[in-house]
């Protein structure tokens, strides 16, 4: 059984959503972010956070529900960490940028969405994969086809922003080791917030697996 938001829930969680735009982002590219989660509201709206059961948020609005639990968790443990003396080397302004945009490349190109409802009736059945992913659209990872959709909407990052949408899945993606593990200190990270961003991410997947 998968679990469903009602549409009064899904709107709730748009209306969340925007309002953490329109707090925190400033200047032109606050109208261009809102010009561009307008021009693909629908997707925004009904997509999945994964494919399958077994994985979090996989049912329609799972997508903006995860994202909004990244950004309220990532707000927290940015005074957690302040808390503790952390040396700041971010705004929250590219905190919150960060979170709403960490996975957009989920939700696909312009022209297609990357997960589509599942024809498979044994997979759905035998290993809950409701969704798969499109073959319409070209391999990427998830970052770096956010961090693409962005650069197409015309709409800047920060240094920290960029890394931090890049690298925010931590050493569970491969290709982010050489920014994690380095043996100078010339070579560390520079900035808390891809690990800030990272914890947010983890603990909120975490809770929604434990909640579904």
């Amino acid at each position: 059984m998968v679990f469903k938001l009602t549409a009064e829930q899904m709107l709730e969680n748009l209306n969340t959503f925007n309002s953490y735009i329109e707090k925190y982002i400033t200047g032109e590219r606050k109208d261009k972010l809102k010009k561009f989660y307008e021009s693909i509201q629908q997707t925004l709206i009904d997509s999945p956070a994964s494919t399958k059961e077994s994985h979090h948020n996989c049912f329609p609005g799972g997508y903006l529900d995860h994202v909004n639990r990244v950004i309220e968790m990532a707000l927290v443990l940015d005074r957690v960490w302040d808390k503790f003396n952390q040396k700041k080397t971010y705004t929250l302004e590219e905190l919150v940028f960060s979170c709403i945009n960490h996975d957009l490349g989920k939700l696909g190109s312009n022209e297609e969405p990357f997960y589509i409802p599942n024809d498979s009736e044994w997979h759905v059945k035998n290993q809950g994969a409701h969704y798969k992913y499109n073959t319409k659209i070209s391999h990427m990872r998830y970052s770096d086809r956010s961090l693409f959709a962005l650069q197409q909407a015309g709409i800047s990052m920060t240094e920290n922003e960029y890394l931090t949408i890049k690298l925010h899945d931590g050493l569970y993606e491969e290709a982010n080791k050489d920014y994690y593990i380095t043996y100078s200190p010339d070579a560390d990270i520079r900035c808390n917030l891809p690990y800030i961003v990272h914890q947010a991410d983890l603990a909120a997947t975490r809770i929604e697996k434990q909640n579904k």
